[in-house]
């Protein structure tokens, strides 16, 4: 009965192995990522392990080669856990070794010497090497939950703590096989119980594959939101760039219908400016004149006018203020404001003169509408101005 238990156990366990060992492999080719291809690694030394195992029962090798076949299955399944633990470590704090690779590969062949010398014996292998695999899960478990904690890794380090458990069990179940027993029932029960550890290692096993694939998961999806966050942040950069007017660093038209959704509820005083003479100050000062004449009437405006308005370069020379909460009044003392600064010539360049229109956006008004208003009322007072020195358009 025993040994129809073990057989079928460890068919269980062979069939679950190869099955998540196979889905590591699509998930390696699928997901480049240091750590999947650790757990690749680590699954692939499990299921050797199981194959030493078996060939072991199977060939029944004679006791001289029984050293070399524990010395396999103790670095195929130590490198298993190994490998298991310092894939979530590559998750936790990616291009970090938990031991240098070398120290690691060092103990490992030196332990697995070593231990196949000692355990002479199947009960003494079991003990031996259960209890260090129970070990370094346990210890594994405690690294991947040390702060700052992922929510991902609580899965496997509580898979890694479920199979670091079992494997104590399965040592004692082996200690209790070194020492006689109080009743044959208990020995029997112990023998049964290691009869059908494979399969409680199989269900450990998935727990562990499936605590790997959510710690991934929570691994991309970080990822992934740091990615849109960054997309998120060009676009908006992006968005910032279109909407400004490269050459005086002012809003451009783009902006205007967001602009007036955001004044729509109160309404705002609509200025629309267009510099004198700005095709003569191009044909006899050249281009780079008119440029700079531009960025000095835009620098003016920035002096002028509030922070909170919103200051738009319109197109060519023509320039529009949306002042949300400023009456008609106080529109034009800025204005005033602005021909004084304005009144005398740069060093590189001519005075610049201007002329403007002021129109009202009612709340919950027509913005076109009020647009159409102000550059009317601008070009009312730009011919006036050309029958009077100074004019300026006004238009409620």
């Amino acid at each position: 009965m025993e040994l129809l238990l073990w057989r079928w156990s460890t068919a269980v366990q062979t069939t679950s192995l190869v099955m998540i060992t196979v889905f590591f492999v699509l998930l390696a080719r699928a997901v480049r990522l240091a750590a999947v291809r650790w757990w690749l690694l680590a699954w692939s030394c499990s299921l050797a392990a199981l194959v030493v195992t078996v060939f072991f029962w199977y060939v029944q090798a004679g006791a001289g080669l029984f050293p070399l076949v524990a010395s396999a299955y103790i670095a195929a399944k130590t490198a298993f856990v190994l490998f298991l633990i310092h894939g979530g470590w590559t998750l936790k704090r990616p291009g970090d070794w938990l031991v240098r690779p070398r120290y690691a590969a060092l103990a490992l062949v030196l332990y697995a010497a070593a231990g196949g010398l000692v355990a002479t014996t199947i009960d003494r292998l079991g003990l031996v090497q259960h209890s260090v695999m129970g070990v370094l899960l346990a210890a594994g478990a405690v690294r991947l939950l040390e702060k700052p904690r992922q929510p991902g890794l609580s899965w496997l380090a509580a898979g890694l703590l479920l199979r670091g458990a079992l494997s104590l069990c399965e040592a004692a179940a082996y200690g209790l096989q070194l020492v006689p027993l109080p009743a044959a029932l208990a020995a029997a029960g112990v023998r049964s119980f290691l009869a059908a550890s494979s399969s409680f290692d199989s269900g450990a096993e998935w727990l562990l594959a499936l605590g790997c694939v959510l710690a991934l998961s929570e691994r991309i999806q970080d990822e992934l939101r740091q990615s849109n966050t960054g997309l998120l942040a060009a676009q908006e950069d992006l968005r910032r760039l279109a909407d400004r007017d490269p050459l005086t660093a002012l809003a451009n038209r783009r902006q205007l219908p967001e602009t007036f959704r955001a004044v729509r509820p109160q309404g705002a005083l609509l200025l629309f400016f267009d510099l004198d003479g700005f095709k003569q100050i191009n044909d006899r000062y050249g281009h780079q004149a008119g440029d700079e004449c531009l960025r000095r009437f835009a620098g003016a405006l920035r002096e002028c006018f509030r922070p909170s308005d919103v200051l738009v370069r319109y197109g060519g020379d023509e320039f529009l203020v949306v002042a949300s909460g400023l009456d008609e009044q106080g529109g034009w003392e800025r204005v005033a404001r602005l021909r004084d600064r304005l009144r005398f010539p740069a060093e590189s360049g001519p005075a610049i003169t201007f002329s403007v229109g002021a129109a009202a956006l009612a709340p919950g008004g027509n913005p076109e509408a009020a647009v159409k208003a102000a550059d009317e009322s601008m070009y009312a007072a730009k011919a006036q101005r050309n029958q009077r020195p100074v004019s300026v358009g006004r238009r409620a």
